[in-house]
């Protein structure tokens, strides 16, 4: 008897969020013999329940909400010895990995086109002894995001964090960064690395127009960027969509990355579009870890 457990954030979605949880139940009652559904009340509820899951072998784990409720239930399943299948129905602002899969971002579509049969590998990275499946971004324009409340999110949608990170620029600030970057070691000058494992950040779709969601890669971006104007420079490069180094940025891809500081600031990282943990960090790869519906 397979059975599945569908996780709703009952703050996402609007309105209609109990239309959309109603209709994924109908759906799911189709796929599977039995159908579980629990409601978080608080960070860290997603990650219990799915995890609660794993160990009791359920067959597939759905999530209903944005990219930190589908973070949560990844790294609810990481790393176990029995991985559920993985799937969710976007109901957040910006749904990086809804975009990167190609998964429609109106719910009644993709609850529509899910399929038992669809499904493939995904990469999820590792940020010390916890989990993304998106991107760690780090420095002036994460700082910025990090700031950047619930309600704003809801009216500007991938823009807040645009807007939020422009107005940042101008008390802009760079860091002495220490990376090591597959074993080999560099000091750097920047305001701003993203290590990305998908083609979309911040809802931009084609930030990264190389990056696969199986490719085994992490994709490392930063800005070679000491002043405001130059800062400026970088924009265009960036937002244009990074496929190789330029005069104003660095890309490269790797399997793992250690970020430090050379002085003693404290900075915090940005994970999957939340406040994640300071430096120093360590980044690694778990490549084609879990299967998730597309």
């Amino acid at each position: 008897m397979q059975k599945a457990l569908l996780v709703v954030n009952p703050s996402s979605g609007g309105e209609q969020a109990q239309e959309y949880e109603q209709l994924m139940q109908e759906k799911l009652k189709k796929m599977f013999d039995e159908v579980e559904v629990l409601h978080t009340k608080k960070a860290g509820d997603a990650k219990q329940f799915t995890r609660k899951a794993t160990s009791e072998g359920y067959h597939s784990v759905f999530v209903m909400g944005g990219d930190g409720t589908v973070n949560e239930g990844i790294s609810g399943i990481s790393e176990q010895k029995y991985r559920p299948h993985f799937g969710f129905i976007p109901l957040g602002t910006v749904n990086d990995l809804a975009r990167a899969l190609g998964i429609p971002l109106e719910p009644k579509e993709a609850i529509k086109q899910l399929s038992i049969d669809s499904v493939k590998p995904l990469d999820i990275g590792k940020i010390n002894s916890d989990y993304f499946m998106n991107v760690v971004a780090i420095g002036t324009i994460p700082e910025a995001i990090n700031d950047v409340d619930s309600e704003k999110k809801t009216k500007l949608g991938k823009f807040a964090y645009f807007i939020s990170g422009i107005k940042q620029l101008a008390d802009m600030k760079t860091y002495s960064f220490q990376l090591k970057v597959d074993g080999k070691e560099e000091k750097i000058e920047s305001s701003t690395l993203l290590i990305g494992l998908t083609n979309s950040i911040g809802g931009f779709e084609t930030l990264i127009p190389n990056a696969e969601v199986n490719d085994g890669k992490l994709h490392l971006i930063y800005l070679k960027d000491t002043s405001f104007l130059t800062t400026l420079k970088t924009l265009p490069d960036l937002l244009a969509g990074v496929e190789e180094s330029t005069e104003n940025l660095v890309y490269k891809t790797c399997e793992k990355i250690e970020v430090s500081l050379q002085n003693q600031v404290e900075l915090t990282t940005n994970v999957d579009g939340d406040e994640g943990e300071k430096l120093p960090v360590n980044i690694g790869i778990l490549p084609q870890h879990i299967m998730i519906y597309c």
